[in-house]
């Protein structure tokens, strides 16, 4: 237990110290959410890995999925290395960073408002992003309290509330710049983390082929009738498996504390060396979690899924590790909270203060107030976040943890489409951008509150995320083509921006 704490205790000193270290960058707008846009490629990839893969993969869906479809639940984190990072930084990396530098955008509804020339466009977004994000930043806690009751006894209430204070210190005090030093760090630890449990669960196993063979023996006529299901290729339910890795994918996409990412990056140097940097990172955690999850199965005598649910199931494969591989992988876990949990309250913030609080409801806002307010915003939506979590837990309201279940989809299913096609075709209308979100929105709620009527294909909330996002991708082109275009002037303008290059003032510029 010794070990455990003093391993703990570390892990948060430093994380406070990085905060304070970083306030000298957090004294503007452009400071505080961007960092100056003038960060690395080590800096920016880690904290676009990191706030990808929070304790939702490790916890739930790395059981989740592991147990559905056995070891082909691999193809999971093959699809968020190569289409949620890889390709995502290809295609979004340079047009995000050139084109918001150029409109002045710190936040993805004030790309929308801006491109778009329309104020209504923006705050409708700014709504999608408030409405969706803070039931997404209250499913973060989920998992952490099974992790901290197997180490150290202690109530989810607590668990909760030092992750939340922690967050909240280092991320009010240095803005985006301490959220992204610490990434860095945090991915370190999930990095060497993952790959020691998942040798560790392996040896208590007998080795990679003798775990193998123990899943090929297992059976469930429930989910197939086919030998060795769960050790094969494509699993038990190929479809389903695709859904998932298009949502956890390609939903990257249309995530606004993700896209986000690629305004603060450096150089256009830097976008190519985060590419590989981002790939390699998604390859051995997203990948690591999903292959871990694959063997859940071999622990089936400890988890009774019907009863405790598939956030079980990774709790049991770590609970006879050594204690300090659970203090490490209590670590792990909390690293990946934090740097989405920060990820998250930063887009909001910066979302309410600039794209609807400043110069629609607060005139003449300066940059200190807008610094401060952003501040205070994320203090409270850090506690509302906390708030909807211990109500979760303590009660048996549904309508949360269901909430919690669609945000992803409606968030990547109402931004992706426009967010791209903004970036790359010049015909794309405002229209269309109100279409999508509409779609997007629309799809998810109905399946929030009538999903038996939904056709069986997409009763689940994640084929539903899935057929969102393609959705908008086949209609804003198409409405577009029949609604009014934009001003011809304005476009040829703003896309003249990739002509150039993307240029840092040396004096704003951080060492790589």
């Amino acid at each position: 237990m010794t070990i455990k704490i003093l391993m703990l205790v570390i892990f948060f000193g430093v994380m406070l110290a990085i905060g304070f270290y970083c306030r000298k960058h957090a004294t503007d707008v452009n400071g505080f959410v961007l960092g100056g846009r003038s960060v690395g490629p080590w800096l920016t990839a880690f904290a676009y890995g990191t706030s990808y893969f929070s304790a939702v993969i490790f916890v739930g869906y790395a059981g989740q999925f592991g147990w559905k479809y056995g070891i082909a639940s691999t193809w999971i984190g093959i699809g968020n290395a190569l289409l949620g990072s890889m390709l995502a930084w290809v295609v979004l990396g340079r047009r995000t960073r050139v084109m918001t530098q150029h409109l002045d955008s710190a936040t993805m509804p004030e790309f929308f408002g801006t491109r778009f020339q329309s104020k209504n466009l923006k705050i409708v977004a700014s709504v999608i992003v408030f409405i969706f994000l803070i039931p997404y930043t209250a499913s973060l806690y989920n998992g952490l309290s099974r992790l901290f009751g197997m180490a150290f006894h202690i109530d989810y209430a607590v668990c909760i509330l030092v992750m939340a204070v922690l967050t909240g210190i280092y991320v009010v005090a240095g803005g985006y710049m301490a959220t992204a030093i610490n990434d860095f760090l945090q991915g370190l630890i999930m990095l060497f983390g993952i790959v020691v449990v998942i040798a560790a669960v392996l040896k208590s196993n007998g080795g990679f082929l003798e775990a193998l063979n123990g899943l090929a023996n297992v059976e469930d006529a429930a989910a197939s009738t086919q030998p060795g299901v769960f050790a094969s290729f494509f699993g038990p339910d190929p479809f389903n498996l695709l859904c998932v890795v298009v949502l956890t994918s390609l939903g990257t996409w249309g995530l606004p504390q993700m896209v986000q990412k690629f305004y603060a990056i450096k150089s256009e140097a830097s976008i190519k060396k985060g590419t590989i940097i981002s790939t390699l990172f998604a390859v051995v955690v997203s990948g690591g979690c999903y292959f871990l999850g694959g063997f859940g199965r071999l622990y089936s005598s400890q988890i009774d899924i019907a009863a405790d649910g598939y956030d079980a199931v990774i709790p049991a494969m770590l609970s006879n590790l050594p204690d300090l591989l659970i203090g490490l992988v209590v670590i792990l876990v909390l690293s990946a909270s934090m740097s989405t949990l920060s990820s998250l309250v930063m887009a909001s913030s910066s979302t309410l203060t600039l794209d609807v609080l400043k110069d629609h409801v607060v005139k003449d806002m300066d940059e200190k107030k807008q610094v401060f307010i952003m501040r205070l915003l994320i203090v409270v939506f850090i506690a509302i976040s906390v708030v909807i979590a211990i109500v979760q837990y303590k009660s048996n309201v549904t309508f949360i943890a269901q909430l919690m279940g669609v945000s992803w989809g409606a968030l990547a299913g109402a931004f992706l489409a426009p967010f791209l096609y903004g970036l790359y075709w010049k015909k794309t209308t405002r229209a269309a951008c109100y279409v999508s979100f509409v779609s997007g929105v629309g799809v998810m709620t109905l399946n929030l509150f009538f999903r038996s009527s939904f056709p069986t294909v997409l009763q689940s909330p994640i084929n539903a995320g899935a057929f969102a996002m393609v959705a908008g991708l086949v209609l804003v082109p198409i409405v577009s083509l029949f609604t009014k275009k934009p001003d011809k002037k304005w476009v040829e303008a703003t896309f003249a921006c990739y002509d150039r290059k993307i240029e840092v003032p040396v004096r704003q510029s951080l060492d790589e």
